[in-house]
């Protein structure tokens, strides 16, 4: 079943999907879905990243909805920072978060930020964020935590610190299951899922506050953990499964040219896992070009097309069925079920 968004302009990269699938949905009649499930997504992603992250959470909710009628609304924390491009398209297509507060809504997703404090109670979004955590646990079936919403999610419900890595934890790692849960179902004992970030909540710290771990990775990790918080069960992912092929490329070149402009002291970590043994070779030996001529112009020269036309994309399948199963969870938990709505609606 197709996903809806109520956004109203036609400026947004969104639009003629959503017409798209309001057709798929309604036809020519007048709208009257109300039995929906109602997911809000607070995007904390820098502004660089606002766009893509709504086109991969749009295209995965897509394709894992299948049957069941979702509306995505999209809200904001003020706070976070933005420059004057972000601070534009903020206010055009998304709510205030504290609107949120007053909203009727099945689930939440909540993004990760770009760092701007030593500590996570020191970002200046500490407080509307925690705001938003008190209300989920009491008002939602179900809430999803990214990355590093997830650290601060667990540091706020229960004291537990994330450790800064050595190193960049980033790439495609293979994932065990580890305990038998609806959200694993249909999944095999092992897969894959992109990681990006510098830091991490470890198991024990997470085992000892009552969290079920129920994937990991020797390399990277925790991946995915629940723990359910009064009304609400709290899903958390380390890892990114809504990543599109190239979002690590993405990221890595943009890490490469802050090393190219003087913003980082060391070379960005190439992603594990990720590129093939031809797509390394060159890689590498632009990394050693960059060490010896480092200035921002050399940035070009980074091939960015040869590496990206081999990419290939071993996770989708495990999001599209954790996503299907999450989804299909929150419609079961709604006091009206929504196993034959979506038939009910391709009749009409």
């Amino acid at each position: 079943m197709p996903v809806l968004i109520d956004i109203d302009s036609p400026d947004h990269h969104l639009s003629a999907e959503v017409r798209n699938n309001r057709k798929k949905i309604f036809g020519e009649s007048r709208e009257t879905l109300t039995g929906c499930v109602n997911i809000g997504l607070i995007n904390n992603m820098p502004d660089g990243a606002l766009v893509s992250t709504e086109r991969q959470l749009f295209d995965l909710l897509n394709r894992a909805a299948k049957e069941i009628p979702i509306r995505l609304h999209l809200y904001a924390l003020p706070p976070v920072s933005r420059g004057e491009w972000g601070q534009q398209y903020i206010k055009r297509f998304y709510s205030d978060a504290d609107e949120l507060l007053d909203s009727e809504l099945d689930a939440l997703i909540v993004t990760g930020a770009e760092p701007q404090a030593q500590t996570l109670n020191q970002e200046p979004y500490w407080r509307s964020l925690g705001q938003i955590i008190d209300w989920a646990k009491e008002n939602t079936v179900s809430a999803v935590w990214s990355c590093l919403a997830v650290h601060a999610a667990v540091l706020h419900l229960d004291d537990v610190e994330r450790q800064q890595l050595g190193e960049k934890c980033v790439g495609v790692f293979k994932q065990a299951r580890r305990k038998e849960h609806h959200l694993l179902d249909g999944l095999p004992s092992h897969f894959k899922i992109p990681h990006s970030r510098w830091n991490e909540v470890s198991e024990q710290s997470l085992a000892s506050s009552g969290y079920g771990i129920l994937t990991s990775s020797e390399e990277a990790g925790v991946d995915m953990f629940v723990k359910q918080i009064k009304k609400s069960l709290f899903v958390y992912f380390q890892g990114h499964p809504e990543y599109d092929t190239h979002s690590l490329l993405g990221e890595y070149r943009r890490d490469v040219g802050r090393f190219l402009r003087g913003e980082m002291e060391h070379y960005p970590t190439m992603p594990h896992g990720y590129f093939d043994n031809q797509a390394r070779e060159l890689l590498s030996a632009f990394q050693n070009r960059a060490h010896s001529d480092r200035r921002k112009e050399l940035l070009a020269a980074f091939p960015v097309d040869p590496v990206g036309l081999k990419l290939r994309n071993t996770w989708h399948s495990t999001a599209n069925r954790i996503y299907h199963n999450w989804i299909t969870y929150i419609a079961g938990q709604k006091p009206r079920g929504l196993s034959t709505l979506g038939a009910a609606i391709v009749r009409a």
